[in-house]
């Protein structure tokens, strides 16, 4: 199947040019907010707001500079500016994670919150944000997939070689997006040690996006980190496996009826 090369801008408001990609964002902020506020525990309405609201910013200027120090450190040496010209595109998943950490911490240590009860509480519903942001990774042909000579590879736009490609993005929309999003919401169902949760999603998306990356094309000006196979999201995220397994492990170590997490 060959793609039809989509205009990255969906419209403009005078000289701002609104993407498609931003738009995304939105949406998965919005679909987050929205799976968040029907089990707001222990936090309020006003609580949740703030976190969406200082998450994206996090998640924002995380991604961008995650992807400048993980991905084009040289780029970055060479021009500091290039921090902020968000116009040229490149996010990095890791990096945003880390900027909605800290945001998360900042909130949790202003409302005497640990800060495991923020993340247990909104670890569940964060894969449906994944899952949209990837579709407009899609929709902008971006961050492709390898060659394939399966039936339902794509010819991308973007793809000066015009190989067919898996569809690497929509694989990663549906794992990061809707299997990881019923997999949390199945083990959160019911109370969970305190940091359980959070150690779970940690699992659950190294797991998936380590799977993932086996069908998508490692960026050009990268290649593989190690033995010719293993790309740089892969090696981004077994740290997350290993932290995870080790806080699920401490968790339920020390876990008692009375600190339970309803999430």
């Amino acid at each position: 199947m060959i793609l039809p090369e989509i205009d990255p801008i969906a419209f403009q408001l005078g000289p701002l040019a609104i993407r498609w990609y931003g738009i995304t964002w939105v949406i998965a902020f919005g679909l987050i907010y929205w799976l968040a506020r029907k089990n707001l525990a222990k936090f309020s309405k006003d609580q949740l707001g703030d976190l969406m609201f200082y998450g994206l910013l996090g998640a924002a200027l995380g991604g961008r500079l995650g992807y400048k120090l993980f991905y084009d450190l040289g780029g970055l040496v060479s021009d500091p500016l290039s921090l902020v010209y968000f116009w040229q595109g490149g996010m990095s998943f890791h990096g945003g994670f880390l900027g909605v950490l800290l945001a998360s911490y900042l909130l949790g240590k202003r409302w005497n919150f640990r800060f495991f009860e923020v993340m247990d509480f909104i670890a569940p519903y964060v894969p449906i944000g994944f899952g949209t942001v990837r579709l407009g990774n899609f929709l902008n042909s971006e961050l492709l997939g390898r060659p394939t000579e399966l039936p339902w590879g794509v010819v991308f736009p973007s793809d000066p070689e015009g190989l067919v490609r898996h569809a690497s993005q929509i694989y990663q929309a549906v794992g990061e997006g809707i299997i990881l999003l019923l997999f949390m919401l199945w083990y959160s169902r019911k109370p969970k040690p305190h940091m359980a949760v959070s150690a779970m999603f940690l699992v659950g998306y190294g797991v998936v996006r380590c799977f993932t990356e086996i069908f998508r094309e490692p960026d050009a000006h990268i290649g593989f980190d190690l033995f010719d196979s293993i790309s740089r999201g892969q090696l981004l995220s077994v740290p997350m496996i290993v932290i995870g397994v080790v806080l699920l492990f401490y968790s339920y170590r020390n876990y008692s009826k009375k600190d339970a997490t309803i999430s």
